[in-house]
């Protein structure tokens, strides 16, 4: 159990760890071109080293160098080809992007055979979403009444036209994969956008690949181009600290290259709708500004600043969670300081992740101190002023241990995060960066 109290102003710079969803995306399709995709700032997790060791596990070489100051390393990962791959039984560990990606890929193998299975958490995450539409395209797919372990035999693939049911950029980007090893065009209709960072390391390498109004549509492709692939500081990650200098009163705080692509910055447009001002470089006395904005690689990114602010409730609709659903948690907390009600709806998909996250933030913070109400597809939150304080169990989640952190400096009596070593997922740095902007 870890204790996080109140404190004084957070103050000062960091750039957050590298992207998780960017890093699972560099080696699985960088294990799927020709050549040596060389990947900077690669995230150190146990998520990303699952993904590691799966392309090891179907022929891909992983080379690694030395981490750099901010966790990320340097990772070579010399591709099999897009029908090389061999067979293999994968363990994901807690990795869902890799259970939801890789299967694409493989079940449009010549041959083979590939198991996918993982933790006890993995298990109860649902693959019928990426094993219906695979089956539909001719894949011979099989899970545990639409759970893992799930099992493939690779085949020959047809592309399909199909409308997701569901937005998830894990669902759309598994049958992109597939889509280049099937024959004909496979079109996938996404009405509400999702996240676009496979879309994006696609076309760099050269995949066959167009998108029309709400469709993005792929034809067979031979081969995919290795290159350079730096990976962006992870938004959600630093979605954290922006909490933690809003809520914190006199906090300033300076996040370095931080991923803005524009499907993922849907906490931003939120937080604007609850009353934080925003603006540029040079528009001083805003509660945030982005600026510094380029594009290294695929990914477009920006220097993050953020001083302390108030807010109102705001009510968040099914369009804006694509782009919101890891912070949804986060903003449960933010909620909880805001004046009036904030309502989230149309988030059903929050009860798919490494918990129930709804029943896990409002369960959470009711024992905080926070008034909240959960719903089938969301949450309601009426604001209190903030959390009084007191435990919290992290469920095993890496985003619940996070809020509980950050809940913690921002309470009035300090709160004790019960299961804590979970953000090792996906930011086994987060307390040694969060303690240092509290020097």
């Amino acid at each position: 159990m870890t204790r996080f109290d109140p404190v004084g102003p957070l103050r000062g710079e960091l750039r957050p760890p590298p992207d998780k969803s960017v890093t699972h995306r560099a080696a699985l399709i960088g294990a799927m071109a020709d050549g040596p995709t060389r990947i900077t700032g690669y995230l150190d997790s146990e998520d990303t080293r699952a993904t590691l060791r799966a392309v090891e596990a179907v022929g891909a070489r992983v080379r690694e160098g030395e981490p750099d100051e901010h966790g990320g390393l340097f990772v070579e990962v010399e591709g099999v080809g897009l029908r090389g791959a061999r067979s293999a039984e994968i363990d994901v560990g807690n990795a869902g992007t890799l259970l939801r990606l890789m299967p694409g890929w493989l079940a449009g193998q010549p041959d083979g055979e590939w198991s996918f299975d993982g933790d006890e958490s993995i298990r109860r995450r649902p693959v019928d979403r990426i094993a219906d539409p695979l089956r539909l395209m001719g894949a011979a797919v099989e899970s545990r009444d639409g759970l893992p372990p799930l099992r493939i035999r690779g085949t020959g693939l047809h592309g399909i036209d199909y409308e997701l049911p569901v937005a998830s950029a894990q669902v759309k980007s598994c049958l992109l994969l597939a889509g280049l090893l099937a024959d004909g065009e496979t079109t996938i209709r996404e009405p509400i956008r999702t996240r676009d960072h496979t879309e994006r390391m696609l076309a760099a390498m050269g995949a066959p690949l167009r998108r029309e109004g709400d469709a993005l549509i792929v034809s067979s492709a031979e081969r995919l181009e290795a290159g350079d692939v730096p990976v962006p500081g992870d938004f959600s990650s630093a979605a954290f600290f922006i909490a933690g200098a809003l809520l914190v009163p006199g906090s300033e705080v300076s996040l370095r290259e931080v991923g803005i692509n524009r499907n993922r910055i849907g906490l931003l447009a939120i937080l604007s709708r609850m009353g934080v001002e925003m603006g540029g470089a040079h528009e001083d006395g805003r509660a945030m500004t982005v600026h510094e904005i380029r594009e290294p690689g695929p990914e477009p990114i920006a220097t993050l600043h953020v001083r302390s602010a108030s807010m109102h409730g705001a009510e968040i609709s099914a369009e804006d969670v694509p782009t919101t659903i890891d912070e949804l948690p986060l903003l449960a907390l933010l909620a909880c300081f805001a004046e009036g009600e904030t309502v989230v709806a149309g988030a059903e998909e929050l009860r798919a992740k490494e918990s129930d996250r709804i029943s896990g933030v409002v369960e959470g913070l009711v024992g905080l101190g926070g008034d909240l109400e959960g719903r089938p597809d969301g949450f309601v939150v009426r604001g209190t002023s903030g959390v009084r304080g007191g435990r919290l169990d992290a469920r095993g989640d890496h985003r619940l241990a996070m809020v509980g952190a950050i809940a913690g400096l921002a309470s009035q009596e300090g709160v004790e995060v019960d299961g804590f070593e979970a953000v090792a997922v996906s930011y086994p740095r987060f307390e040694r960066d969060l303690r240092a902007l509290l020097a």
